[in-house]
């Protein structure tokens, strides 16, 4: 199988689901695919809308002692708690990184699905997972932690996809070059690690956090206005939500 490295998923983190899923489907037009009951075991409920073939996760912790729930507390709730790469070999890629110093926080095995997750503080700004679906290549194909037929929720009269992600640090170059050893992508003169899909931006910040996504829509004007109508602060082209900026144009 050819090497591939493609954004596959992008999890935030919130203290409770509610309102945080249904602001984000009523003001970027996107439909929740599925809620994944696997993630109980590590004391969470989540929701996941795909954003084009990008899919948009919020976990929220229901009991105490949880990574998630740690993550929130020392974050004060801000910054996006997982980047999720689909890859041929999240093996192999995990022992890369684990040959980096990158230690392997938690292993999924889940077949036809296997997912590597690597550990956040070793990472720097966010937990980083490779997965693979067994016998699906195809971005469009089977992939169980989105539910069976992810594909049918996808919409795009409002959202059209998730171009970007804006990682920040007061090391910005550093963490586009740790960042892009571990994920195998080399970064550019710009501090951007670029993959097909999806382009990660590395920008000055007073720490390590994932700080904001950035969406192409249809209508910037209709998003800004779904999102002051919900209440939320509206800065030029952003606001926030669950913990990070939305940028969209």
């Amino acid at each position: 199988m050819a090497p591939y490295m493609r954004l596959r998923q992008i999890c935030l983190v919130a203290p409770q689901l509610a309102p945080v899923i249904s602001d984000i489907a009523e003001i970027m037009g996107l439909a929740v695919c599925y809620r994944d009951g696997n993630v109980a075991k590590y004391g969470l409920e989540n929701a996941l809308l795909p954003v084009d073939t990008v899919l948009l996760e919020v976990v929220a912790p229901f009991k105490g002692g949880t990574t998630a729930g740690r993550f929130i507390e020392k974050t004060g709730g801000r910054g996006g708690y997982m980047a999720i790469f689909c890859c041929n070999d999240p093996d192999e890629r995990g022992r890369n990184a684990g040959a980096m110093g990158v230690r392997t926080a938690n292993v999924i095995d889940h077949a036809p699905y296997h997912g590597v997750q690597l550990h956040p503080r070793d990472c720097r700004a966010a937990f980083i997972e490779f997965n693979h679906t067994q016998g699906s290549d195809d971005i469009l194909g089977p992939y169980p932690p989105a539910g069976p037929d992810w594909q049918k929720f996808i919409r795009k009269d409002v959202t059209q996809a998730l171009t970007g992600v804006e990682m920040q640090s007061p090391d910005p170059e550093g963490l586009a070059e740790h960042w892009g050893k571990i994920i195998g992508v080399v970064p550019d003169g710009n501090a951007e690690l670029k993959l097909p899909n999806a382009t990660f931006r590395f920008v000055e910040g007073a720490s390590e956090i994932m700080s904001a996504l950035e969406f192409r829509v249809v209508d910037a004007a209709r998003v800004l206005h779904a999102a002051r109508a919900k209440g939320l602060a509206v800065a030029g082209n952003e606001f926030l939500l669950g913990g990070v900026t939305f940028r969209v144009s």
